[in-house]
Order: structure tokens, then sequence, then C-alpha cells
């Protein structure tokens, strides 16, 4: 077996261990919501709260793991990514394909009016009161809104998703959604089990989208820098509440060092935050201890100004690097960014130097992708956390 053969085979067996325990959301999620539609152990109010909090909140990993498959980044595997974030996208009504575009510009294009991901807020076109009454009606309904919001990529008459064979993934995909849906509400009507399905799903759903909304607006709304560290909010903390639902949603909270580099490995992410910190110690990187840190920093843009990018007061963008915005990037501001929109470091340096990753195609698996990335820019911290 060569290096190079045994190091994607050491990597991936890594992600899989990393990632597997993780889906305890979903049977700890089903088992919640066949208790509230059982009504069991027994009819009481402060259980079927228990219960549906529990599916709520197990709802809501759901979307983080979509998110990981958008990447595919789920147990290294390309396929397995695929099956999973489409059956998770006919649940929440957003097409995989749809989804994983606009998760592409979003990565590609942070804070700027081509980051669709962040429409309203992104596009300096909008209003502020727009903005406001956009993001107040978010919070509640973000169930409602997540769909219209990823949709405009497909929909829209200006839409930069011209291909072909991607928008008839997306077609599909709605037909999907809409057959199945369709179905799932003709047996509620046929067996008049209407109050269940409220109780068990709608419910525990729409608590579910709240807690999605607000993670995207910690994550993102105010800030104003175009740079991936700088234009995000991390959160990376020690206490045991703070690491669980870091760990049950892949990481994602560690999003400053996930938005620089795309195809990075969840569960290396906390490493290189901290690698980039003690490289750059004169730069103040938005990192909060706590998810209610962030929230707090958060606050004044809700109340007063939701927006990023320039709806906040950033300059206008930099011209972008010639780059082919069809997949994710190794790292955003190496292959993407101009350097007036980015923290220039050793880090893209050495990038610089190596051979292009762009030669990688989406046909390979997340294991190789992120293998060869690691031998050709010998990432001495992916190796540690591939042990």
């Amino acid at each position: 077996m060569s290096n190079a053969t045994y190091e994607q085979t050491s990597i991936s067996k890594s992600i899989a261990q990393s990632a597997i325990p993780r889906f305890i959301f979903g049977p700890v999620g089903l088992l919640a919501i066949l208790c509230l539609a059982l009504a069991w152990p027994m009819d009481y109010w402060g259980l079927k709260v228990l219960w549906t909090l529990t599916a709520a909140y197990c709802l809501f990993c759901w979307t983080s793991c979509f998110h990981e498959a958008a990447h595919h980044t789920l147990c290294g595997s390309k396929q397995f990514s695929i099956v999973v974030g489409r059956f998770l996208g006919t649940m929440i009504f957003v097409p995989f394909h749809v989804y994983r575009e606009s998760h592409i510009r979003h990565h590609a294009y942070l804070n700027k009016s081509s980051d669709w991901e962040l429409w309203p807020y992104s596009d300096p076109k909008t209003s502020l009161w727009f903005r406001r009454i956009f993001c107040w009606l978010e919070i509640p309904f973000g169930v409602i809104t997540s769909p219209c919001v990823y949709g405009r990529l497909y929909f829209h008459k200006d839409s930069p998703l011209t291909n072909p064979e991607i928008r008839k993934k997306i077609r599909n995909e709605y037909i999907a959604i809409v057959v199945f849906w369709t179905a799932a509400i003709a047996v509620v009507a046929y067996t008049n089990t209407w109050m269940i399905f409220l109780t068990a799903w709608v419910v525990p759903h729409i608590l579910a989208g709240i807690f999605q909304t607000f993670r995207k607006f910690t994550e993102h709304l105010g800030m104003q820098s175009y740079d991936p560290l700088l234009g995000t909010r991390t959160v990376i903390g020690n206490g045991p509440i703070t690491r669980l639902a870091t760990y049950l949603n892949f990481d994602i909270f560690v999003h400053g060092p996930h938005h620089r580099h795309p195809r990075y490995r969840h569960d290396a992410l906390c490493n290189r935050m901290a690698e980039y910190q003690t490289e750059n110690p004169e730069l103040k990187y938005p990192v909060f201890p706590t998810y209610w840190h962030a929230i707090a920093d958060l606050l004044p843009s809700l109340i007063f100004n939701p927006g990023v990018g320039m709806n906040v007061g950033a300059p206008t963008p930099a011209e972008e690097k010639p780059h082919d915005v069809s997949d994710f990037s190794e790292d955003v501001t190496a292959e993407i960014l101009g350097k007036d929109d980015a923290i220039v470091s050793a880090d893209e340096e050495l990038a610089n130097e190596q051979p292009a990753v762009e030669e990688l195609t989406d046909e390979q698996p997340a294991d190789e992708i992120q293998a060869a990335s690691q031998v050709s820019k010998s990432r001495s911290q992916l190796d540690i956390a591939s042990h």
C-alpha cells in the first residue's frame, strides 16, 4: 500500500469515527417524536414540553447534518452525503442541490451581494426597513422563509445557476418533495390524525426553525468583513453545554475556520483556529467562549440594522481572483478573495507555492480531497487530528 493510499484510508476511518457517534440525535429525536405521538409514558404537559424541546433540538441538528452533507464530508463519503442530504432536504422542504449550490456561493462570496444564502441581509439594494421586517419574520417562521431564500437561486430570473444538469437535479428534488408531502398529508387526512401530526412534527419543526435562524444570525448578522475569519462569529468554549452542542452539530459553531477552509475536517477546526490566533496575535478575531456571548454581540445588529457587508458599512468588495465557483474551495482566502478583502498570511503564500488543488474534481470523495490537500500542504495540525 502506497503512503498516499494509507493516508487516505487513515483519514477516511478517522472521519467516520468522528462523525458516526454524532448521529445520536437521529434515534433520540425519533424517540421524542414517537413519545409525543403516543403520549408516552403519560399525557402530562411537563413531559410534552420535554419531548417537544428534545425533538426540536434534534431536528435542529438535522440542519447541521444537512450542512455537512452539502460539503460531502459525512463519514468521508460523497455518495453517503448525497443520500443523507436528499433525505433531510425532503424533510425540511429544501432540495439538496439548491442548498449545496447556494452554500458554495455563500463560502465564495461571504457577506457580498452575490451571497445568495444571506439574502436580503447581503443585498445592498434592499432597504433597512425591508431587512428589519424580514428578519423578525424569519425568527418565528424560519421553517417557511428558509426554503424561500434557498429557492431564489433556482427560481429567480437573475440566478447565476445556469448549469442544466444541476437545474435538472434540483427540479427532480422539488418534485420528490411535493410527491412525498402530498402523500404524507393525504395519510394524515385519511386517518384524521391532525392533532398528532401537529404535536409530534409541526410544533417541533417550527421550534427547530427558530433555533436554526438564530444560529444563522449569530454567525453572520452585523459582520462587515469579507474575510472568512473576521466576517463570521466563531464559538469555541470549554463548558460542557457548549462542547456538547458543538459536537452534536458537527463543529459548525467553529465557523470562521470552516468558512476559510470549506473542505476541512470538522473535528480539526478548533485546532485550526488556534493556529490562526497564534500566527496573527495582532488580530482580534470574533471568537466567543459560549453561544450566549455571541448572541450578546449579535443583538445590536438584530435590533437596529440586520445586515452584513455593505449594508453594515463595509466598502465595496475588491475584485475576485479568477476561480470556478462550481464547487467549494480548499482555501477561500488564497483561491478567491482579492488582497483587499482577505488577510494575507503565510498560509496563503504556502498555498500559492504548492500545486493547484483546483485539479481535484468534485467526483473525488471528500476523504481523497482532504488527503491530497494534507499531502500537498503538509498540514501538521491535520496530521495530529487524524489520529
